[in-house]
């Protein structure tokens, strides 16, 4: 889950149009028809004039009781000065008049108050009640606001860390910093913090933790800055921003400082940022829990993030303050119709100084495409993140009631919040998505209120649209299929997701260009000005659809389809440029007098730049006499005409003899251990291909545990328990584009599961130690392996193994 954190000035200051006096005649109602002096609405606060502002006439500030910040030109500001309850709107005239240096009539104050001031809650109402606030409520401001404090508790709270921005601290902790980031990013690395957090989930829930504690003390930064200023902070919290949960803190009172202290609560939290980085350092060094750098990565991709000005981050609030105007989201609209030729430029746009004009137009191109692209991807991806959110909640589930049932509290913690990483920001989502239609329709409504022949064309409009998203979301094979990780994830992509593009795959009668083609050496071949015509062959099922088998292109014979109680993973891939895991985990229960199962891991490649990884993991439990016990672990790994390609085979087999009748704890904990053994079957491709045989080495053990009576001492004419594993690897290769995967599994008949899981294409696999590239035929050290690990025993009526193999995808020839 991803926590941001934004200070709360999102809305900025809302601005009265009013740029000029009244008349000196007056207008507007007489003045005995106010019933009672004008009065300013309790708790506004006048701030005074903008400092370091980028208007030609620099705005007044005034903050009402919500906490909303308003702009008002020098003459309202005078008039707003001037009440307070007891003077009348001749009086108040009388006053702005010498101030101001042009005369005002008290019908002038009057139609102001009325106008101008009462409509932005500064003024009571004719009766004296309180006027009803209306707070400006942009698409892209915070939702679902949770206070965590008030404003006086973070003022409590954030004096003690005010001092820490003395100038002397403040240089000392950035060129810690640095050097720190440096060290991490370019000499020690991440590759051991990211293996030491997921090898040991507490340390990842404790990295996660302090994660989120430091976006919440990236807020206390903004909010001690704001002090140290001597401006006041506000209530901090939480609240949903765009599609994650976000904190806040409220330091609107920060528009009473200077350019130089907006900009010091504008980057106080960053700086905040980088003190948690150097701490973590300094925890690291004392502990080396190499984990916790994963910490100061977090900071610093939290910092690059906020830094952006795109959307209401630190960056946002860094270029409002550098060119003195607040509301540059509020511009967006009076910019681009300023840009229109022929059209005369809106006051909104004139009333900038000329370089503040030319940021905030630069910004608004910059700002205006991006977020129109990034709604038509979010629109057009959507259907695949659904596809995928549900595939991975699914998987987190599934190995969430594995880690319960086997006791693992902190496995099911991390797999908790790994669900509710994954959900939060798809109902963001849908949320921002529902928010944005509601708002633009409730807009279309009434910008077209007695207007039948353009509320006509708003209508065919939104079902044009509508008619748009239903082509985009509506399901078919593929479009809500989860992204792999082979997929580049360009705009292309997401466009040929949509349908704009076409894929890469022939129809009948289709004519494509950019096709890969094999073109006999004593033929001239054809160009685009002489085409001539090909036939390509597609291999079919018997149903007629294109079948996944590769083709068999090696000079031996395809290995036969594992018989009853076998296990056999086979990869084989022609593809260039692709990664193919096959894994097959087995669980078999034999109970004859003879037990001669056979577990088999092949890794076969003619390719390009290719890996092939196959992995077969057996576990035998022997519950009956056997007199003879022949198990057989083979692996094989043959790379033929194949360059800079990786294949890597791995068998690893047990056999175990354990009691007829397991007691029922016995049971209960087998079943778990299989549970979590199968989840880790689905996420072998993760993984770099030592790990894989450590952690397989790891669950025999495991097994083994479960009965120590039978491995530490086998009873006569029983057999003994023996481990067996093979492995064969050829030189690695480089990158992966493509991929596919198949499965194998073994189901025993007894309830006990067997393994079936659909293997994901991971990251390159990498082996130490291993040769480098080589092209050419490469064969396997370890053709065939077979390990005898019984003795004669006690006849048995009826033998062998009591399960037959399941075949799944693309595992069985």
């Amino acid at each position: 889950m991803t926590v941001t954190s934004a200070d709360d000035r999102a809305s900025g200051p809302a601005t009265s149009s009013d740029a000029s006096a009244p008349s000196s005649a007056g207008v507007g109602p007489a003045v005995d028809q106010v019933e009672r002096p004008p009065a300013r609405t309790a708790g506004v606060e006048l701030l005074g004039t903008a400092t370091g502002s980028g208007y030609r006439n620099p705005p007044a500030l005034v903050r009402r009781p919500d906490g909303q910040t308003v702009q008002l030109t020098p003459l309202l500001y005078l008039v707003l000065e001037a009440i307070d309850g007891r003077r009348t709107p001749a009086e108040v005239a009388e006053r702005v008049s010498t101030a101001y240096g042009r005369r005002l009539a008290p019908g002038d104050v009057q139609q102001l108050v009325e106008t101008r001031l009462r409509p932005l809650g500064l003024v009571c109402n004719a009766d004296g009640s309180e006027p009803a606030l209306r707070k400006a409520n942009p698409l892209l401001a915070l939702r679902f606001r949770w206070v965590v404090s008030d404003p006086a508790v973070t003022r409590r709270l954030t004096a003690p860390f005010a001092a820490l921005f003395a100038p002397a601290l403040v240089v000392v902790v950035l060129v810690a910093f640095a050097l720190v980031s440096g060290w991490v990013l370019f000499t020690k690395g991440l590759a051991s913090a990211t293996h030491q957090a997921f090898d040991q989930p507490l340390l990842l829930v404790v990295v996660f933790v302090i994660t989120i504690f430091s976006a919440g003390f990236h807020e206390f930064g903004h909010a001690s800055a704001c002090r140290y200023g001597g401006a006041t902070p506000g209530a901090m919290g939480t609240g949903l921003y765009l599609v994650w949960p976000a904190f806040y803190t409220d330091v609107t009172d920060s528009y009473r400082l200077g350019r130089a202290g907006r900009l010091r609560v504008d980057l106080g939290g960053l700086y905040f940022n980088a003190l948690v980085a150097v701490a973590m350092f300094a925890v690291w060094f004392t502990t080396r829990w190499d984990a916790l750098l994963l910490i100061l990565a977090a900071q610093l991709l939290q910092m690059v993030r906020q830094l952006a000005p795109m959307v209401r981050f630190d960056g946002y609030h860094v270029l409002a303050d550098l060119t003195g105007v607040p509301d540059l989201a509020s511009r967006i609209g009076p910019t681009l119709r300023s840009l229109v030729p022929g059209r005369e430029p809106e006051p909104r746009a004139t009333e900038l100084k000329r370089w503040a004009r030319a940021v905030v137009t630069a910004w608004v191109l910059v700002i205006v495409p991006l977020l129109l692209a990034t709604l038509v991807l979010m629109v057009l991806a959507l259907p695949r993140v659904l596809g995928t959110a549900w595939s991975s909640v699914v998987k987190q589930a599934h190995a969430l009631g594995a880690d319960w049932s086997g006791g693992d509290l902190v496995g099911v913690a991390v797999r908790a919040l790994a669900v509710v990483a994954v959900c939060l920001p798809v109902l963001g989502s849908l949320l921002v998505l529902a928010r944005l239609v509601r708002t633009v329709v409730l807009s279309l409504w009434r910008k077209t209120v007695g207007r039948p022949g353009r509320r006509a064309l708003a209508g065919l409009l939104v079902l044009a649209v509508a008619a748009g998203l239903a082509w985009a979301w509506w399901p078919d094979a593929n479009r809500y299929r989860p992204v792999q990780p082979f997929e580049h994830g360009t705009v292309v992509d997401g466009l040929s997701a949509a349908g704009f593009t076409r894929g890469a795959a022939l129809s009948d009668g289709q004519v494509v260009e950019g096709q890969r083609s094999v073109w006999a050496s004593t033929s001239v071949p054809p160009t685009k000005d002489h085409p001539a015509l090909a036939l390509v062959l597609v291999p079919k099922t018997a149903s007629g659809q294109e079948t996944a088998t590769p083709a068999w292109v090696f000079p031996f014979n395809r290995p036969g389809a594992p018989g009853a109680g076998d296990n056999q993973a086979l990869a084989v891939n022609t593809t260039d440029g692709s990664i193919l895991y096959d894994v097959a985990f087995a669980l078999v229960w034999a109970d004859g007098s003879t037990v001669a199962n056979s577990n088999e891991a092949y890794a076969f490649a003619s390719c390009r730049g290719c890996k092939t990884v196959a992995v077969a993991f057996q576990v035998v439990l022997i519950t009956g006499d056997a007199r003879v016990a022949i198990p057989q672990n083979v692996s094989g790994a043959v790379n033929y005409s194949c360059a800079q390609c990786v294949t890597y085979a791995l068998a690893q087999q047990l056999v175990l003899t354990v009691p007829a009748e397991l007691t029922p704890e016995t049971r209960q904990r087998l079943d778990a251990l299989w549970r979590q053994i199968s989840a880790f079957a689905g996420s072998v491709d993760n993984l770099p291909l030592d790990q894989i045989r450590s952690k397989l080495l790891a669950y025999q053990n495991q097994i083994r545990a479960l009965f120590p009576a039978q491995s530490a001492t086998p009873t006569p004419g029983a057999t003994t328990p023996s481990t067996s594993q093979s492995a064969s690897t050829t030189p690695p290769a480089t990158t992966p584009p493509a991929s596919t995967a198949s499965t194998a599994s073994t189901a025993p008949p007894t309830g006990q599961g067997a393994t079936s899981a659909t293997v994901e294409p991971g990251p390159t696999p990498s082996e130490q130690g291993s040769a480098p590239p080589s092209t050419g035929s490469t064969a396997s050290p370890d053709p065939s392996t077979a390990v005898p690990t019984g003795t004669t025993g006690p006849s048995v009526a009826a033998g062998g193994a009591t399960a037959s193999p399941v075949p799944s995808g693309g595992s069985t020839p």
